[in-house]
């Protein structure tokens, strides 16, 4: 070999092992064995630094340059990097506040693979996984799609809900990045609802929420028929309340917002209701969609009860055997 010859693979053998102390700064101290020999380290050399300590054996293929306790990131990072490509997914898309009570890592892999389970990662397998990764560190699965992967497997709408409206809240999702996922996802059941909370977040409207109250809450239980965006004159001008009882003073305002809440929004709400009961005597009930979809028994009869108080005849219906009321 000559001079220039040994110099360049000099040259070649310092380039890898910048990179592999790269890679392991950026991977919290773990390291996968490819990344370790593309560092120019040999069989025995890794087989001598875990007879030193020096590297300890995580899963098949990966290691940890400390034998103390693994931080979360390192969980995260060594679940990747044995099952890779992977991209982290479910509840293990963000550190958990606080203290690591070390629950499984879930990750993800292309539908086509099979990866043998290792003790603390759970793998699932998905379909068009390139087009559904972030690249994070460790690369993750995008928020919209991990989103709507949790929410086809909750076990009641109010959950399904639950996991689009927490992601619509973050300033970087719109409607159009969970439509966007929305055609992405091939499978998923209550597609409708979640659509029309797509809808929703778009027209800044509540329909989602003002549809369960009708069917849920109102239609189910016997309670009268309220007046639908009742017009209203405030100081700022024509004013809607999503569902009036006028004769019963009660107006029910439905608050299904999936974007942004602000202080604002907030004081905005508290002057309407402060308007309905200086100019009407009326109350205002405020429900969420925990009290429509998660309780809307129990809410017909605290709605029944203010009717009744004002002068309804009532009474309220149970609206099943396993009605709220019926207990």
């Amino acid at each position: 070999m000559s001079d220039s010859e040994d110099r360049q693979a000099i040259f070649a053998r310092e380039d890898a092992a910048r990179m592999l102390d790269a890679q392991r700064r950026m991977q919290d101290g773990v390291t996968h064995r490819a990344q370790l020999v593309a560092g120019g380290l040999t069989r025995v050399d890794i087989e001598r630094a875990v007879r030193r300590n020096e590297l300890r054996r995580v899963h098949p293929r990966v290691y940890i340059d400390h034998t103390g306790p693994l931080t979360w990131e390192q969980r995260a990072w060594a679940a990747v990097l044995y099952a890779d490509p992977a991209v982290l997914c479910r509840e293990s898309l963000e550190a958990p506040r606080g203290r690591d009570d070390g629950r499984p890592i879930h990750v993800a892999i292309d539908h086509s693979r099979k990866v043998m389970p290792q003790p603390g990662i759970v793998i699932h397998r998905m379909r068009d996984l390139k087009l559904k990764t972030y690249g994070g560190t460790p690369p993750r699965l995008r928020v919209e799609d991990n989103a709507l992967v949790m929410a086809n497997e909750a076990r009641s709408e109010i959950d399904a809900i639950a996991r689009v409206a927490d992601v619509a809240s973050r300033p970087y999702v719109t409607a159009t990045t969970l439509r966007a996922a929305l055609e992405r996802t091939n499978s998923l059941r209550r597609r409708k609802l979640v659509q029309a909370l797509v809808n929703d977040l778009e027209a800044g409207t509540h329909s989602v929420l003002e549809h369960g109250y009708l069917t849920k809450v109102e239609r189910a239980h016997g309670l009268p028929e309220g007046r639908r965006q009742a017009p209203r004159r405030g100081p700022t001008g024509t004013q809607f309340r999503d569902v009036e009882y006028e004769a019963y003073a009660l107006v029910v305002e439905l608050d299904g917002a999936l974007g942004h809440d602000t202080w604002r929004d907030q004081a905005r709400d508290a002057e309407r209701s402060l308007d309905d009961l200086a100019e009407l005597g009326a109350v205002t009930a405020r429900l969420r969609f925990h009290q429509v979809f998660d309780t809307p028994c129990r809410t017909a009869d605290r709605v029944g009860r203010i009717l009744v108080r004002n002068g309804w005849s009532g009474p309220v219906q149970t609206c099943s055997d396993d009605c709220h009321l019926n207990k």
